[in-house]
């Protein structure tokens, strides 16, 4: 009554009858008790109106039977409101399809398996960490689908999970590579699930993929080992520098007193060759910490190859074959020519050490337009042109566990005494000083392909037909001034100070900052040109030129170091003029640029 709404005496009187409460044409002829219109049915669900107007769905369980008088028949009739028995069914329906979209979509691998390990159920995401479809999966023991290496792990996990700690389901978790053949990279945990009574009915297990991640952090290690030793290499370099000045300018010195057929003029140019030698391998260590100077300028790639082939085929040899091709219009780039010139050079040689029963080198060029950022190992290259130079090669190939490694300084898998391990070093520090990315590919016995790419240069400069060091080679280097040499290296202030004075030069020393402004303020001649090292204790060459404009703003300033004029461009101002002379340098040089500066 009251889920009808209808008064106990209208019901009972025989006011309200069946099939008033019944939403629904029955079928005509239906007996004044049947709910269903089938006289035969003693049980089904119907709709009930309500006095208000409303209905609700119910289960009528009836029984029809004679009355105690035999004539009349009665019925006994169950009735059960259905309305929160649908809503609950259908809230458990929506459940568990929310659970089946949540367990098919997740990103991470879900596994359920039974007491014994076996999966029995798992998502897509785990099939595709696997590599191996549903039906592969399923049945399968999680010991099955993982590295060898890993057993151990796993069966750890299997145990911790399954303890119990203060009543509380305990979770492991490790890390393992799924698949037989070493593939995805993944972090497990593991749970344990129980009855009420503790008895274990499976595991459920969590797989997140961890292989970019691990590949990330394997990047970030080499890229901080690799920015540890270009610190190093500078630091080295530096000092090398300063050394390899002091050798190079004291053999130009004797080489004024020793002409050729002189008995010591052969032994003297035996030092200052070696000594430029070593001056070579000190760029190359510049080159891989990027800290060598440039001279960029727009280059027609075309031309730099077509200049460099006959030096090529003579380093690769008769039995390697050199096909060049160029890409038509091909983009100018904004490099310094001799350093691209010894990365081809450096890989040319490379390739020719991986052909020793002979082959083919192949040099292409290409323009490249990317219209969105590229992933390369370890970085990304934006989007934009680039002209390409691929190096291709037909040798043995590199071994997979190498390539991680070419680029690394003194990395070298030639024997000992057949190479420095800087070559492919310095060809990566040369190509990213230079706004570029280099690609490798390789595999052992098909050969190996090195790709450069450098940005396209938005416009041509005019490309000076002399060079300037020859010339400046061939006028005479003598003439007059006074100049302030500020150099905290005793020999190399040496040999600059008397290598000026030889060129007619007054020259005023100082070995340290302070001491050239304490110089200065002691009424010394007027200084036409200040010589100063970049790097020194307490008052640097940039703290001193400071120093200086703030009495002399017109006074004409060289600064000379071992490493990079960017290096210290940052601490002038911007308007600051200034030249750069890097070490090491000969008596020409030094010469040279100090008569160059003052004509200026």
């Amino acid at each position: 009554m009251e889920w009808l709404g209808y008064p106990l005496g209208d019901m009972e009187d025989g006011t309200v009858k069946l099939h008033d409460v019944v939403d629904g044409l029955l079928p005509e002829g239906s007996q004044p008790h049947d709910p269903f219109g089938n006289p035969g049915a003693r049980y089904g669900e119907v709709i009930l109106k309500t006095a208000a107007g409303g209905t609700f769905n119910a289960s009528i369980n009836q029984d029809t039977v004679l009355a105690d008088d035999g004539r009349h028949l009665v019925t006994r009739s169950v009735v059960r409101d259905l309305t929160r028995e649908r809503a609950m069914a259908e809230a458990l329906e929506r459940s568990e399809e929310r659970f089946g979209r949540f367990f098919q979509e997740a990103p991470v691998g879900i596994a359920l398996m039974d007491p014994a390990g076996e999966i029995t159920e798992c998502n897509p995401s785990f099939c595709e960490m696997v590599g191996r479809d549903l039906a592969f999966v399923r049945r399968a023991r999680l010991l099955d689908l993982v590295h060898p290496e890993d057993y151990g792990a796993v069966e750890s996990a299997f145990a911790a999970s399954s303890a119990r700690h203060r009543g509380h389901r305990a979770q492991a978790q490790t890390d393992i590579h799924l698949g037989q053949d070493r593939g995805a990279d993944c972090r497990l945990y593991l749970s344990r699930m129980a009855d009420d009574t503790g008895e274990t009915l499976g595991f459920i297990a969590h797989f997140i993929d961890t292989t970019e991640q691990k590949k990330l952090e394997v990047q970030f290690a080499q890229s901080q080992k690799m920015q540890a030793v270009g610190q190093l290499a500078g630091g080295i370099a530096h000092d090398f520098n300063n050394l390899l000045t002091a050798m190079i300018g004291f053999s130009d010195l004797l080489l004024l007193r020793h002409r050729p057929g002189d008995q010591s003029f052969a032994d003297i140019m035996q030092i200052k060759q070696n000594a430029n030698r070593a001056a070579n391998l000190v760029r190359q260590l510049l080159a891989f910490s990027r800290q060598q100077t440039l001279q960029p300028r727009c280059l027609s790639v075309t031309d730099t190859l077509a200049e460099l082939a006959h030096l090529l085929r003579r380093l690769i040899g008769e039995n390697i074959e050199l096909e060049i091709s160029h890409d038509r219009d091909l983009g100018m780039v904004r490099a310094d020519q001799g350093q691209l010139e010894q990365v081809i050079i450096n890989l040319a040689v490379n390739a020719r050490d991986a052909m020793s029963t002979g082959g083919t080198l192949r040099i292409r060029t290409a323009n490249v337009k990317l219209e969105k950022d590229r992933a390369l190992k370890g970085e990304t290259m934006a989007a934009g042109a680039y002209v390409l130079i691929e190096v291709a090669d037909t040798g043995h190939g590199i071994e997979a566990g190498d390539l991680d490694r070419i680029f690394e300084p003194f990395f070298s898998t030639k024997g000992v005494g057949e190479g420095t391990g800087l070559g492919l070093a310095t060809v990566y520090g040369i190509i990213k000083q230079s706004d570029g990315f280099v690609a490798v590919e390789s595999r052992p016995g098909e050969g190996t392909t090195f790709s450069i790419y450098l940005p396209e240069s938005e416009a041509a400069e005019e490309s000076p037909e002399v060079d300037a060091g020859d010339a400046r080679q061939k006028r005479d280097l003598s003439g007059k001034g006074t100049l302030l040499l500020v150099e905290d290296e005793d020999a190399v202030r040496s040999f600059g100070a008397r290598a000026l004075r030889n060129k007619g030069y007054k020259v005023l020393e100082a070995n340290s900052g302070e001491a050239a402004v304490t110089l200065l303020n002691d009424d010394a001649p007027e200084v036409d040109l200040v010589i100063t090292d970049v790097v020194m204790p307490k008052l640097d060459g940039p703290g001193l030129v400071r120093h200086i404009r703030e009495t002399s703003p017109e006074i004409k300033v060289i600064f000379i170091s071992g490493y990079t004029e960017d290096s210290f461009r940052k601490s002038l101002d911007e308007n600051e003029r200034i030249h750069f002379l890097p070490k090491p340098f000969s008596l020409k040089q030094l010469a040279g640029k100090v008569k160059e500066v003052l004509e200026e």
